[in-house]
């Protein structure tokens, strides 16, 4: 705009300096918008966000999606519940899991110095639990198979003792293995990329194509008849459920905007 002087604005008309003064906010208002946005990349929350299919839960980032920011925070009242502890809980919570007993006692020469000579008798243990925690343990198992082959040089006879069989050929992975990468994957929701980071930090490095390869390559070889006899028990019943998830297929040919689907099915039996 212009820079007009005092006596330019002096001889302006009343309409002329209120269409300039409505110009001005104008430009003030679209200013503003600018600084605010400015501010907001520079300055603002950035929070990674996964997105997600129509209809499927956000795994990964469920407290970011189901909190809200506009709603205030209640006023906290203090409540003291007191329950009755029920006795047997603790016991009941361990009973799955491995036990292990570790006994603490007294040497016969202590005893005697504490007692005398056969001075004491032994009561009831005093008894409690702890959990202690392992992490995963991997170590790479190094098969040595022997060999043998007859004295004579005219016997060309060589004989191998017995070996394990291979999950697959000439490859590192063993049911344990896959199974757990299987588990993470499948069974927890965690991504191949970030199992194969928890491998690396514990020494193991694993790529995410090799895993991949081993869980359709061990699915289809040993799951098949699984998968085999789950259809032909849907297939007799009366009632099917069946429930649908979009997602995308790019090694058949198809576009990447093609929306494909991948269908669940289930009985109405438990």
């Amino acid at each position: 705009m212009k820079q007009l002087s005092s006596s330019e604005l002096n001889n302006m008309s009343k309409e002329d300096l209120a269409a300039m003064v409505l110009q001005m906010q104008q430009q003030i208002n679209t200013l503003n918008e600018k600084v605010a946005i400015l501010n907001a990349r520079h300055f603002g929350r950035s929070t990674e966000k996964l997105e997600t299919l129509p209809g499927q839960m956000n795994i990964f980032n469920e407290t970011e999606v189901a909190a809200v920011e506009a709603i205030a925070e209640p006023a906290i009242e203090q409540v003291v519940v007191r329950r009755k502890k029920k006795k047997g809980q603790r016991k009941e919570d361990l009973s799955r899991l491995p036990k292990r007993i570790e006994n603490h006692e007294l040497t016969k020469e202590q005893l005697k110095v504490i007692f005398g000579e056969n001075g004491w008798k032994r009561l009831p243990d005093e008894v409690y639990s702890r959990v202690e925690y392992q992490p995963a343990v991997k170590e790479v198992v190094e098969h040595h198979v022997a060999v043998y082959a007859a004295k004579k040089n005219d016997v060309d006879t060589i004989v191998r003792a017995g070996r394990p069989v291979d999950l697959l050929r000439n490859s590192i992975a063993t049911p344990s293995l896959v199974a757990a990468i299987m588990n993470a994957k499948y069974t927890n929701a965690i991504p191949l990329y970030r199992i194969a980071q928890d491998f690396e930090q514990s020494d193991m490095i694993l790529g995410r194509a090799t895993m991949a390869n081993w869980v359709i390559r061990c699915s289809e070889r040993y799951l098949s008849l699984v998968y085999d006899s789950l259809q032909k028990h849907l297939r007799s019943q009366t009632i099917i459920q069946a429930d649908e998830t979009t997602c995308q297929v790019t090694k058949d040919g198809r576009p990447s905007d093609v929306k494909s689907y991948m269908f669940v099915y289930r009985t109405s039996e438990h």
